[in-house]
């Protein structure tokens, strides 16, 4: 019998250079990079020795293995960068305009939307404490943009009669809303 063993391929050597570094590497990228990302760089960095092809032997295993960490990592942060500056540009294109010079956007200040929102709040609650009638006056007038002529027409009554429920509802609002 021949008990003469094959020298270890390449990707046999790498594999156990990085077997027996992976928690040193693991320290490495997760000082730089947290301990999250560390896990994905290391786990790259398995995907890539166990599918080498061994046609190389590579001479300093361990810087190797630095190496390959540190490209990946360099490539991951180029394609963070790639992202961002590419959904700014997005953002930048859909949300902003130039208006008479003026840069304007179609995004509301979170401020502006948490005020806005509470007094539509309190405006539905203040229109609950009128009659139906009137709720239906001022929702087809002011909401769905009916003139008087055509709500009066659509609830068969008087256009007067509509007048007089939305001056009803304005008046309770505004008694309501500025408390």
């Amino acid at each position: 019998m021949n008990d003469i063993v094959p020298p270890p391929s390449p990707s046999t050597a790498l594999l156990d250079a990085f077997l027996g570094r992976r928690a040193a590497l693991l320290r490495y990228f997760a000082a730089r990079i947290g301990e999250a990302d560390a896990q994905d760089i290391v786990q790259e960095i398995y995907l890539r020795v166990v599918s080498a092809r061994g046609n190389a032997e590579v001479l300093h295993p361990g810087g190797y293995l630095y190496r390959l960490g540190n490209n990946i990592l360099l490539d991951r942060l180029r394609q963070d960068r790639a992202r961002v500056r590419r959904d700014s540009d997005w953002h930048e294109v859909h949300h902003h305009a130039s208006v008479g010079g003026e840069e304007v956007s179609d995004t509301v200040p979170q401020d502006e939307a948490l005020i806005a929102r509470d007094q539509l709040q309190r405006m539905r609650l203040a229109l609950a404490d009128l009659p139906q009638a009137v709720q239906t006056s001022f929702r087809l007038h002011k909401i769905d943009g009916l003139t008087h002529a055509q709500v009066a027409e659509r609830m068969g009554v008087s256009r007067s009669l509509i007048e007089k429920h939305m001056m009803s509802a304005l008046r309770h609002l505004s008694q309501r809303l500025d408390r």
